[in-house]
């Protein structure tokens, strides 16, 4: 599914007021830049707009002080509601006996056309604002813990960032995933 000429005009103008509300996460950036790029790339669009959609409110954010690199990503105050109650993959669902979600975080970041964050964006995007103070967020796991079943989830509780392990099978109310996008 396209995105239509309605959904794209306002989703651009969300972005734009974001944007502009939140300089200090883009603060050597112009929007105009922004959405020439964001326009020139339809399949990018239509995953900011999937990120929009199911509450990620994403914006633009400079990582690694990396003005060059256009990111948008997810800057919900909790982890985006649309995509919590999620295991971390395809793997980890199936091999659920009960109870199975109805999606993984990995699937659905891949069916946007996302990344997850890794442990490092994920501390770079705390350090822009506070995020996750009630949720928590699956983050891009190493494949030598994946292997052995685990996954990784951040959070932030007394004013620290946190990075745990779960059993990648496991799935929290309060548990989504944020991602990311390079433009």
């Amino acid at each position: 599914m396209n995105v239509t000429a309605k959904e794209k005009e306002e989703l651009l103008s969300v972005l734009q007021k974001r944007f502009n509300e939140n300089n200090h996460r883009h603060a050597e950036l112009q929007w105009a830049t922004i959405e020439e790029q964001l326009l020139a790339q339809p399949t990018k669009l239509k995953a900011v707009f999937e990120m929009e959609k199911t509450g990620g409110e994403p914006d633009v954010v400079v990582f690694n002080n990396n003005q060059k690199q256009i990111i948008f990503c997810d800057c919900s105050t909790e982890s985006p509601k649309g995509r919590r109650s999620t295991c971390y993959d395809q793997e980890a669902r199936i091999s659920r006996k009960a109870h199975q979600p109805l999606n993984s975080a990995v699937e659905m970041a891949e069916n946007m056309g996302v990344k997850l964050l890794n442990e490092t964006q994920y501390r770079e995007l705390q350090s822009l604002d506070i995020f996750d103070v009630k949720t928590s967020s699956w983050i891009k796991t190493p494949a030598e813990i994946r292997k052995l079943g685990g996954a990784l989830f951040c959070d932030r509780r007394y004013n620290t960032v946190f990075t745990y392990h779960n059993g990648a099978s496991s799935y929290y109310a309060a548990r989504g995933f944020r991602g990311c996008i390079e433009i």
